[in-house]
């Protein structure tokens, strides 16, 4: 609150990607306008998954599972071991299941050591970096960290998981200032919980496993979260958002310079 009102002073619009935000400002007096995501039109057109997932060494007709374990460092390290461990629970339940990883650039091998783990147990698993975009549209079903992964997996109509886990101490700290019931930018984004979130405590590899063998065996429910999804694709506010922002921005400069000139004419 204590920022709306320094905004309100010094802003003379704000643009917002989530449609979510702009009530938040208008409420509070600000002139905002929703001008999309443009993720909406960064996502590229996707290799084949008859093609993709053979040139991983893996088989283009068996359950895939795409695990998003994060992009910095801290997030590898509270995510990827639970994601790992749950990784046999799933493929004992599933035949045939395999999993790959998209894994964020600029992380350092020793981060994804835990992986090594899976091949020993007869686990099918790949690794592939700058790719998210084509794992997304190969896989059956997602388990992601939460951010903006969770808006990259909606827009490929991917049903998903979303997982996260903070230091004990900074999720102690951090849950008193929340306010929201949800987490996940898809459920903000649709205002309900449209897919899973296991956060914190409630991250565990049988809970994993079992929400994604769920999406993998249950055709209904995973035809529902995909439906959900495109919901929440359209209310993303279709392409065209950094064009929209462009307009918005020239539309205030040109009123900044038109104030200015009248200025100086009456001077």
């Amino acid at each position: 609150a204590g920022r709306l009102k320094t905004m309100k002073r010094f802003v003379d619009r704000v643009l917002t990607i989530f449609p979510f935000e702009a009530p938040i400002y208008e409420r509070a007096g600000v002139p905002v306008e929703f001008v999309g995501h443009p993720l909406v039109d960064l996502i590229p057109p996707a290799e084949p998954r008859e093609m993709f997932l053979p040139s991983l060494g893996l088989d283009a007709a068996a359950p895939t599972v795409a695990l998003l374990p994060g992009s910095r460092a801290n997030e590898l390290h509270q995510i990827l071991p639970t994601l790992v461990d749950a990784c046999p629970l799933v493929a004992s339940r599933v035949p045939r299941v395999q999993f790959v990883v998209a894994r964020a650039p600029g992380l350092d091998d020793h981060l994804f050591a835990p992986l090594a783990s899976l091949s020993a147990a007869g686990v099918r698993v790949a690794t592939i970096e700058h790719r998210t975009d084509d794992v997304l549209a190969a896989a059956d079903a997602v388990v992601t960290a939460s951010g903006t992964a969770t808006v990259q997996a909606a827009l490929h109509g991917c049903p998903m998981a979303i997982v996260y886990r903070l230091s004990p101490l900074t999720y102690r700290l951090g849950v008193r200032f929340v306010r929201v019931d949800t987490y996940g930018m898809v459920n903000l984004v649709a205002g309900r919980r449209v897919v899973a979130e296991l956060i914190q405590d409630a991250f565990t590899p049988e809970a994993t496993a079992d929400e994604c063998v769920s999406l993998l065996t249950d055709a209904t429910k995973a035809e529902r979260v995909r439906a959900d999804l495109a919901e929440v694709r359209q209310r993303l506010g279709g392409g065209g958002a950094s064009g929209r922002a462009a307009a918005a921005v020239l539309a205030v400069a040109g009123r900044g310079t038109s104030g200015r000139r009248a200025a100086s004419q009456s001077a």
